[in-house]
């Protein structure tokens, strides 16, 4: 099961625009990013006009790294998207939201999908039920997703959810009880419920060479 281990901060700095990928950090002054928004790295030259391949594969790599994923799985989540029905794009797209960890980021109990991660592999979710420990499982509409915890672990994640509902807005195709830490997938994600704009059409481009 691998991950990107590497700094996350520099991540934001290469691809040019937060990534929001240290949750909390990423809004306060102390942000990497907010202090040096400069790439990593000597930089003697900065070609002012970018290949069109540079910007399909700085999409895919912003994707990529958004969900915390490595290349071999993140590529074969592109095949999955090419033998679904209707726009590859948007499918890949749909595909990436309905994993389960990024369905807890979604849920504003945790603040980065990091941490959501983290959450599903110490068995703490459970999909209708059914405890899952795999941060990649797909998750299908009119599904229950849970979290089990202790006490006071539970008082923290509602504390975690009344902060992030400051800064980020509730998934419209999730209907949350924060109470029992709950949450009902109404309805499939699309593109417009994503975070961060992506334009999929160049990450289909540069898979389709």
């Amino acid at each position: 099961m691998g991950r990107n281990l590497g700094s996350k901060c520099k991540l934001c700095r290469r691809d040019g625009m937060k990534l929001f990928l240290k949750g909390t950090r990423c809004s306060m002054e102390k942000c990497a990013f907010s202090k040096r928004p400069t790439p990593p790295g000597m930089h003697t030259r900065v070609s002012s006009k970018p290949s069109y391949y540079s910007l399909q594969l700085r999409e895919k790599q912003r994707v990529k790294w958004m969900y915390g994923m490595l290349e071999k799985q993140f590529r074969r989540f592109f095949q999955v998207a090419t033998k679904t029905k209707g726009a590859t794009g948007r499918a890949l797209l749909q595909l990436l939201e309905r994993r389960i960890d990024n369905v807890i980021f979604r849920m504003l109990f945790t603040t980065s999908r990091e941490s959501a991660r983290q959450m599903v592999l110490h068995g703490f979710v459970f999909v209708n039920g059914k405890r899952v420990n795999i941060p990649s499982y797909l998750i299908s509409a009119g599904q229950t997703i849970e979290i089990k915890v202790k006490d006071n672990t539970k008082k923290a994640l509602k504390e975690t959810y009344d902060a992030n509902t400051k800064d980020r807005s509730i998934a419209g195709w999730l209907e949350i009880d924060k109470e029992e830490l709950r949450a009902k997938i109404t309805r499939l994600p699309e593109k417009e419920d994503l975070i961060l704009p992506v334009n999929e059409q160049l990450i289909v481009e540069l898979y389709s060479k």
